[in-house]
């Protein structure tokens, strides 16, 4: 059996390269090419290009790049007419793995899978009938997504989320973190300002307003701020004068393992934390922390979000477990009092939360069979049934 594989970002090379032991799994002669980041390479691709390459976001970065960019979609194109594999699999990064896919799909009848399905369920829907011109299966990592890449002409298998398969830490790591710091058994917030540094510095004054509030009733309360490398000094900087000193944990102090060890224990420590993004919201519910999600943007972001958003939350916890437990303070509404007041809330009662968080734990997969190896025996299948 013969894979193109091509993943354009870290999170995709993570997906790639457990697929890509999944398929080994089960098809142990596979083999292997495409673009490739570290992970994928480790598991023995060698890769077209950098990967690096196609890391690009925001039209600025995009623009200057832009020719060598659609040279590299048509040398891509290429290489997979040229190996006519068993199977073309791209990995997220719709803006080149579908460029990629129409030019092969133009000439050949070589099968086309797409891990990661749009999130046409929350904007943009006519996407998925766009990407349906293009590609023949879809492997979604939310049990939700189905119906919709289905309703748009493709084959699609929910496979379960990564989060499922990362590491956790345990309750003796955590104990161990509130030991070393110092954090004795009072209340820990975990605060989590972003990674971009418009995000950081919109989001900083709020949390620290709304961290006057909270300790003025509780006033042990112990803020834990995980900072993002390309943001640190700029959260230092920022929370300098706030009613709170919060504990930093800086990735520029320790090691990649140390400082991802640390997180995960200030994850599992906390009794609240309050996100600056939907996203995040899964770390925290794989490690059992409740949370409250804010996040503000500039005027022109936030109405052009309001008229285009389809659904009435955009945590993921709320939409897998079907719940609206874990409140949402968005735009005009990323205020310091409702944000207090929520953690507040949330710190006295956490109950109905870390149930929906284990239920979402439950729906993506965790129990279960990996979800590189259950992507892996949907792409098999799908090549079988295309084949009969």
């Amino acid at each position: 059996m013969r894979v193109f594989l091509l993943a354009g970002e870290p999170s995709g090379d993570a997906l790639g390269a457990a697929l890509m032991r999944g398929l080994r799994q089960i098809v142990p002669d596979v083999t292997f090419e495409g673009i490739a980041g570290p992970l994928m390479r480790a598991e023995g691709m060698t890769s077209l290009f950098p990967m690096d390459e196609l890391s690009v976001m925001g039209l600025a970065e995009v623009l200057p790049k832009y020719f060598h960019l659609k040279r590299r979609i048509r040398e891509t194109a290429d290489a997979v007419l040229a190996l006519q594999p068993d199977v073309l699999i791209t990995v997220d990064s719709p803006d080149f793995s579908l460029r990629v896919a129409r030019l092969v799909k133009a000439r050949s009848g070589i099968r086309t899978v797409h891990y990661v399905a749009p999130t046409v369920w929350a904007w943009r829907p006519k996407r998925a009938v766009k990407m349906a011109e293009v590609i023949d299966h879809v492997l979604a990592l939310f049990p939700f997504e189905p119906p919709y890449m289905r309703e748009a002409g493709m084959a699609c298998d929910f496979v379960g989320h990564p989060v499922v398969t990362e590491p956790v830490a345990s309750e003796a790591e955590a104990a161990a973190f509130r030991l070393r710091h110092g954090l004795g058994d009072a209340p820990v917030l975990l605060l989590l300002p972003g990674s971009r540094r418009g995000e950081v510095g919109r989001m900083a004054p709020v949390l620290g307003a709304a961290l006057g509030r909270i300790a003025a009733d509780r006033p042990d309360i112990q803020p834990v701020l995980p900072a993002a490398g390309p943001v640190a000094g700029l959260v230092t900087e920022l929370t300098a004068d706030w009613p709170v000193k919060p504990l930093v944990l800086d990735p520029r102090e320790a090691d990649p393992a140390g400082f991802a060890a640390a997180k995960r224990a200030a994850f599992r420590a906390a009794d609240a934390a309050v996100a600056a993004s939907g996203t995040v919201s899964l770390e925290l519910a794989a490690s059992g922390t409740p949370m409250v999600i804010a996040y503000d943007m500039n005027r022109i972001t936030r109405a052009i979000i309001r008229r285009m958003l389809l659904v009435d939350t955009v945590t993921l916890v709320n939409l897998v477990s079907d719940t609206r437990v874990v409140p949402e303070y968005l735009g005009e509404a990323c205020q310091p009092a409702p944000i207090a007041t929520a953690v507040l809330g949330l710190l006295a009662a956490p109950g109905e939360q870390r149930a929906a968080m284990e239920l979402t734990m439950e729906r993506l997969g965790r129990g279960g069979e990996a979800p590189g190896l259950r992507a892996a025996r949907a792409v098999v299948e799908g090549i079988a049934r295309s084949a009969g």
